[in-house]
């Protein structure tokens, strides 16, 4: 261990701890009079923000929740589920956001999992809620959450959220603590299994915040939300606390809006009405809001937006830009908090032209500062970062996941090497620049090459055709496995296997691809598998794939 000089406190100085209650007190200090909405029904002021947070302490402290505990959420993007990202965790307690796109056997293994004592429970999700009751193992109450005066049953009910804040004291005395205490934790899906459960401590939240407010607002290339921005998430809040965005919106006092559940005339009606300048979401969420008749016509000149979850394609990011909205590809993971790079453009890359310059945008971007990335081998060695050599893309970072909630195995598993591994191949240059090349499990390995699907998928999206496309490998006899395309095609667009290779041959007479790359057989779909989270499911696609072609179906199109 190197031997550093310490000199110790003065016996009264204050050990103050990162706390996430710290995060609360900037945004009204700021700006007490900025807006946080809720959809066209409600809105207030930081001010009154800060008192429904201790409102909220009061309620639960009286509903018997205490440091330690794990209060469970299941609601849609609102103003209830911000002021509980800083009343749960202000109180020492674990706020555990509950993905309620899972099916109920999922949320019930998460809940008895995570050993959920409280929780609060949306109208909508009350018959979900109603139907799991009976298994769960650690549950003593719950709060009923509505936009409604529609009477709910909801077992062991503490009585309705607006109520309950409306009689509580707006004060409330929130303890220091120990900065490492957990804050919040979700559990994030794989291939296989039952979910695993990641989790944050108060320190990683808000160095997580910082870093983030300091990339989103100081880089000068990217520079995508300052005070005086409007923002709303497009990203649900139960994916990895809407990628973080809202802690650091409330830091900076900037005004807020929240959704509800997504529906794209509304997010077209907010983004409108709201003047919104700043969100996140997945791309197919993007081009859900696109495609919305209130979308037809309107220049969304001036709006920002972070694309993450799913690679950034050319196809979209030129879409969007006709539009008027500038995207900035950015990468994480949910065991990673998730914000580990953001597309940023020096000033070589911006002095280049336009075409270089893009395909510099929907990389990955650049480590966010305290971020440090390495390209890994499977033997555990540093890949040299040339642009060119592939490898596992490995992270450290102060706010990473330090395993998974009661399994220490797959946790080890996680952080082999010293390093969170994060199933991605990718290269790094001598930039920085981290391009995601595929996941490990989705690359296509045909005739000894390797393939990467989003490449792949990158591509195809710039056939005029092509609404989605989603590409994996399927198994062959003779080349071990060929890529496969699934395909959407824009209304009234019509496309096969002839034609989609005809728009390729360029790419591979450029050299971009190799002609075995060039997808041999097509689906024509009108709607692609989704996870929870809005990415392509692409394990799902593998089984779909496998039982069509036993089949033979109509929708197979080959050369």
């Amino acid at each position: 261990m190197l031997q550093t000089r310490i000199i110790p406190p003065a016996a009264n100085a204050h050990p103050y701890p990162l706390l996430i209650k710290s995060l609360l007190l900037s945004g009204s200090r700021y700006e007490k009079n900025r807006e946080i909405v809720y959809r066209d029904t409600l809105r207030y002021n930081y001010a009154t923000f800060n008192e429904r947070v201790a409102r909220l302490a009061n309620v639960l402290t009286e509903a018997g929740v205490k440091a330690g505990d794990t209060v469970a959420v299941m609601d849609w993007d609102s103003h209830r589920y911000l002021e509980c990202m800083f009343a749960v965790p202000m109180l020492g307690a674990v706020l555990h956001t509950i993905n309620i796109r899972l099916s109920p056997e999922q949320i019930l293994y998460t809940m008895n999992h995570a050993e959920d004592r409280f929780v609060l429970v949306n109208s909508d999700f009350a018959a979900l809620y109603q139907g799991i009751v009976g298994q769960l193992t650690t549950v003593i109450g719950t709060m009923l959450l509505t936009d409604n005066a529609a009477a709910v049953e909801l077992p062991g009910s503490v009585g309705e959220y607006e109520s309950l804040l409306a009689a509580a004291e707006p004060s409330y005395a929130f303890a220091d603590f120990d900065e490492n205490s957990v804050a919040t934790t979700f559990y994030t899906t794989g291939t296989t299994g039952n979910p695993k459960g990641v989790y944050f401590t108060h320190r990683q939240l808000v160095l997580h915040t910082l870093s983030m407010a300091t990339t989103l607002g100081s880089l000068d290339s990217i520079r995508l939300m300052g005070s005086d921005d409007v923002y709303m998430p497009i990203t649900p809040m139960f994916h990895v606390h809407a990628w973080g965005a809202p802690y650091v919106a409330t830091m900076l006092g900037v005004k807020q809006v929240y959704p509800g559940r997504y529906e794209p005339e509304m997010l077209c009606k907010l983004i409108k009405q709201e003047q919104v300048t700043f969100s996140h979401c997945v791309p197919t969420i993007l081009q859900m809001v696109l495609a919305a008749p209130g979308a037809q016509g309107h220049d969304f000149k001036g709006m920002k937006v972070i694309i993450g979850g799913s690679a950034l394609n050319r196809a979209l990011y030129e879409a969007a830009k006709a539009c008027g909205i500038q995207l900035t590809a950015a990468y994480g993971m949910s065991e990673t908090c998730p914000l580990i790079s953001c597309g940023y453009l020096n000033e070589e890359l911006l002095a280049v032209g336009e075409e270089q310059s893009t395909t510099y945008r929907i990389k990955a971007g650049v480590p966010v500062p305290l971020v440090e990335a390495a390209i890994m081998d499977s033997e555990g060695n540093r890949l040299p970062a040339d642009g060119e050599t592939q490898g596992e893309l490995v992270l450290r970072a102060p706010w990473l996941t330090q395993g998974y909630f009661r399994e220490p195995e797959k946790g080890q598993e996680l952080w082999t090497h010293g390093w969170l591994h994060t199933g991605d191949v990718a290269t790094l240059d001598e930039m920085g620049v981290i391009d995601i090349r595929d996941r490990l499990k989705d690359v296509i390995k045909t005739g000894g090459e390797w393939i990467s699907s989003l490449e792949l998928e990158d591509l195809i999206s710039r056939q005029p055709a092509v609404k989605e496309v989603a590409v994996v490998g399927v198994v062959d006899s003779q080349w071990g496995e060929r890529p496969f395309a699934l395909i959407v095609a824009k209304e009234g667009q019509s496309l096969n296997a002839g034609l989609l290779k005809e728009h390729l041959k360029p790419f591979v007479e450029r050299g971009v691809i190799n002609k075995w790359a060039i997808p041999s057989q097509i689906a024509l779909v009108t709607e692609i598998p989704k996870t929870s989270v809005g990415k392509l499911d692409k394990k799902r696609i593998r089984v779909d794939l496998a039982q069509w072609q036993e089949a033979g179906s109509e929708f197979l199109s080959s050369l």
